[in-house]
C-alpha cells in the first residue's frame, strides 16, 4: 500500500483528547496522518499516564487527569479555545459523560466526537436503579433529548466508532446491494423514510451486527485475569447492562422477561438479565454458524430506530430487529465464562493484547440483512492483525475498525460542521466508508442459506417456529 495518505483538511483550533487506551493510541497515528494542525496546541489527557511516552516522542502535550463531573468544564475550555480557530474534542474515553462534554463543547462552538453514549462514573454498576434505567436505550434518549431543544448549531457526532458507527453504514451499502440483487427498481433514498421503505419492499425483517473475532494470543489465558482485543472496562460495563435490542414488527412472540420501556421512541425492548451472558444464533463468512452474545450497543436501537416506518398516528408499521451477536476472541469467550461462573465476580487483573502479542486471526464484523427473498446477506470488514500491523502502529485489528471509524466521523464533522448532534445512521455513509475503507482490509459481501431454525431438534425437542425461522424465538438461545 502507498504511504502517501490523503490529507482530509486542517483542524484550525486544538485538539483534545480524552483518554489514551487502546483506542486513543490508535486513533493518535490517523490524526498525524490525515489532517493539518498545530501539534502545539495538541492535549491528550488519561488518568493513567503508561502510554505517555509515545506522546513525549511527539512533542504531544499530555495532562495526567480525570475529567469529572466537577472540573470538566474549567479544565477543557482554556484547552479547547487557546489560539482561536474551531478546536476538535475526541472523546475516547470511559466514566466521563458524553452528554455533558457534547453539550458543553456545542456551547463553546467545539467539534466534538465520541464512540458511545458513555456516563459519569459509576452508572453502570448503580444497584439502585432498575434494568431500564441502566440501559443504553435511556442512555441515547438523553441524547434525543439535547438534539431536540437545539437541533442546529455546531456538529457533535455521537457513538461513531465501528459498533455503533461504521455498522450503520454497512446497513446502508448492504441494503442497496439486496435491493440491488433483488431487482427492486429504486433510487437511492436521501431521507430517513426513504430508506425505511426501501428495507420493507426488500422484505428485509432484521439486522445482526454480526462479528467473529478470531485473533489468537500467543501465551494462554491466565487464571483470574480478563484479557480482551479491546477495552475490557468498556466490554465489561456494557455486558452487565440488561441485553438490548431492537424489536421488529414481524415478531410474533417476546421472551417472558422482556421489557418494553415506557418513555421515548419505542424501538427497542430489553431483557432481565446481562447482554454477556445472553447467547443468540447468528452466521459469519469464515466460520459460518455461531453462539454470539446479545451485548446491548447504541446500533441495536439506533438501526432499528432510523429503519422504522409510522403511520399517521405514530403507529410503527415496520421496524427491523436488530441486535449485536458478539462472538469475541477465545480469551474474552473464557473470561466471560469465568466472570459469570464466579457469581458475576469480576477478575482482579485485566489485560488488552496488543498486535505484538497476537499470533494471527481476523476480526470479521459486518452486518447480516436477513429475511428477504435471498435469506440473507452479510456485508462487511475482515481486517487480520497482520495486516493491521502493515498498515498503522498501535493497534490490532478490533482497535482499527474503532480507529478508522473515528477518522471518517471527524473527516465528515469537519466537512460539515453546522449539523448539530448527529448519529452515525444520519451521515453519508459514501464518504465516510470512502474514508475508513483504506483500514478495513477486505471488505465484501456474501449470501447465506443458513437460518436460525437448521439442525436444530436432531436429539431433543426445542420450541422452534418453523414458520417463522427469523424470529428472535428461534435466535435467542434458551
Amino acid at each position: 500500500m502507498s504511504e502517501t495518505w490523503p490529507n482530509h483538511g486542517t483542524i484550525t483550533g486544538p485538539i483534545v483528547m480524552i483518554g489514551f487506551g487502546s483506542i486513543g493510541r490508535g486513533t493518535l497515528p490517523l490524526i498525524e496522518r490525515h489532517f493539518h494542525f498545530d501539534r502545539s496546541r495538541f492535549v491528550v489527557i488519561d488518568p493513567d499516564d503508561s502510554d505517555r511516552r509515545l506522546l513525549d516522542e511527539r512533542g504531544i502535550r499530555f495532562l495526567q487527569a480525570a475529567v469529572t463531573r466537577e472540573n470538566y468544564r474549567d479544565m477543557l475550555k482554556p484547552l479547547l479555545t487557546a489560539g482561536g480557530g474551531q478546536g476538535f474534542c475526541v472523546n475516547l474515553s470511559v466514566d466521563t459523560s458524553s452528554l455533558d462534554i457534547m453539550e458543553f463543547c456545542r456551547e463553546i462552538g467545539v467539534l466534538y466526537i465520541d464512540t458511545v453514549v458513555e456516563p459519569w462514573v459509576g452508572f453502570y454498576w448503580d444497584t439502585s436503579a432498575g434494568p431500564a434505567a441502566r440501559s443504553n436505550y435511556m442512555l441515547r434518549e438523553t441524547v434525543l433529548a439535547a438534539k431536540r431543544r437545539n437541533p442546529a448549531g455546531t456538529t457533535a457526532v455521537s457513538c461513531c466508532g465501528a459498533n455503533p458507527g461504521m455498522v450503520s453504514w454497512f446497513v446502508k451499502q448492504a441494503l442497496v446491494n439486496v435491493a440491488s440483487d433483488l431487482g427492486l427498481p429504486f433510487e437511492e433514498p436521501t431521507t430517513r423514510e426513504g430508506w425505511a421503505k426501501l428495507m420493507r419492499d426488500a422484505g428485509v425483517k432484521g439486522v445482526h451486527i454480526a462479528e467473529r473475532d478470531t485473533q489468537r494470543a500467543k501465551n494462554p489465558k491466565p487464571a483470574n485475569v480478563f484479557v480482551n482485543t479491546w477495552s475490557v472496562e468498556g466490554f465489561l460495563s456494557e455486558g452487565m447492562q440488561p441485553a438490548e435490542l431492537g424489536w421488529g414488527t414481524h415478531e410474533p412472540w417476546m421472551p417472558e422477561n422482556a421489557r418494553t420501556h415506557e418513555t421515548g421512541c419505542g424501538a427497542a425492548i430489553y431483557l432481565l438479565q446481562p447482554g454477556a451472558n445472553t447467547r443468540v444464533r447468528s452466521w459469519c463468512p469464515t466460520n459460518g454458524a455461531q453462539y454470539g452474545f446479545l451485548v446491548t450497543h447504541n446500533e441495536s436501537i439506533s438501526i432499528a430506530d432510523y429503519f422504522t416506518l409510522k403511520d399517521g398516528d405514530g403507529k410503527a408499521l415496520f421496524r427491523p430487529t436488530c441486535h449485536y451477536a458478539y462472538h469475541p476472541a477465545n480469551d474474552a469467550v473464557l473470561s466471560l465464562h469465568e466472570l459469570f461462573g464466579n457469581g458475576g465476580n469480576i477478575q482482579p487483573e485485566h489485560h488488552i493484547l496488543d498486535e505484538h502479542e497476537i499470533v494471527d486471526g481476523i476480526d470479521e464484523l459486518g452486518v447480516l440483512l436477513f429475511g428477504h427473498k435471498h435469506n440473507a446477506y452479510w456485508y462487511g470488514s475482515q481486517l487480520s492483525v497482520e495486516e493491521t500491523r502493515r498498515i498503522a502502529p498501535y493497534q490490532n485489528a478490533t482497535g482499527m475498525q474503532v480507529s478508522s471509524a473515528v477518522l471518517a466521523g471527524m473527516v465528515w464533522a469537519l466537512e460539515n460542521p453546522e449539523r448539530g448532534i448527529v448519529e452515525a445512521d444520519e451521515m453519508d455513509y459514501k464518504r465516510c466508508l470512502e474514508v475508513q475503507m483504506s483500514y478495513l482490509g477486505p471488505v465484501r459481501g456474501f449470501y447465506t442459506d443458513w437460518n436460525p431454525t437448521r439442525d436444530r431438534e436432531k436429539l431433543f425437542p426445542e420450541d422452534v417456529d418453523y414458520n417463522e425461522p427469523w424470529a428472535f424465538r428461534n435466535v435467542l438461545v434458551r
